[in-house]
C-alpha cells in the first residue's frame, strides 16, 4: 500500500495497524516528516511493516495493491497533476486509489481529469463537510 504524501504517517500507520498483512510505503518530498513517520511507526509497533521514503527512494517497478492519499492540493494544480501522473499509473491491476480532497479545491475537476487524462475510472464514492472522497481504480489485466 502506498500511503502518497505521508506527512507523519496519519494513514498509512492507520493502514498497518488496522490491515496485519499489509505492507505500507509512506512517500513525502519533506525529510522531517519522514523521520517523524518511520519514529511513530516504530512507537506504534509496525516499523517492520511501514517505511518513510523520498519519491525517488521508490523501485521504479514497484506496484501498489492500494493507494491512500490526502493530496497536498494547495502546491498548484500543475504539481498535482504530476504527482497524480506518476503515482497513479503505479497501481497493479485491479488495485484502487482513494483521494480525500475539498470540493472548493477543485475534488470535481480532479475527478473528471484523472478519467479522461489519465484513463482511469474515477468516482466519487463518499462526500462530508466539504470533502470529497475518490476511488480511482485500475482495470484488472485481461
Amino acid at each position: 500500500v502506498l500511503d502518497l504524501g505521508c506527512g507523519y504517517g496519519v494513514i498509512g500507520l492507520a493502514i498497518a495497524r488496522a490491515v496485519p498483512e499489509a505492507v505500507v510505503t509512506g512517500v513525502d518530498v519533506n525529510a522531517r516528516a519522514l523521520l517523524l513517520a518511520d519514529e511513530n511507526a516504530r512507537a506504534l509497533g509496525v516499523s517492520e511493516r511501514f517505511a518513510a521514503q523520498l519519491p525517488g527512494d521508490v523501485a521504479a517497478d514497484e506496484r501498489f495493491e492500494g493507494i491512500w492519499s490526502n493530496p497536498p492540493i494547495r502546491i498548484g494544480k500543475p504539481a498535482v497533476h504530476e504527482l497524480l501522473r506518476t503515482w497513479l499509473p503505479r497501481l497493479a491491476p485491479g488495485a484502487d486509489a482513494h483521494l480525500v480532497i475539498g470540493k472548493n479545491l477543485g475534488a470535481d475537476g480532479y475527478q473528471r481529469w484523472i478519467s479522461t487524462e489519465l484513463g482511469l475510472p474515477t468516482e466519487r464514492v463518499g462526500s462530508s463537510k466539504g470533502f470529497r472522497v475518490l476511488r480511482t481504480s485500475r482495470p484488472a489485466a485481461g
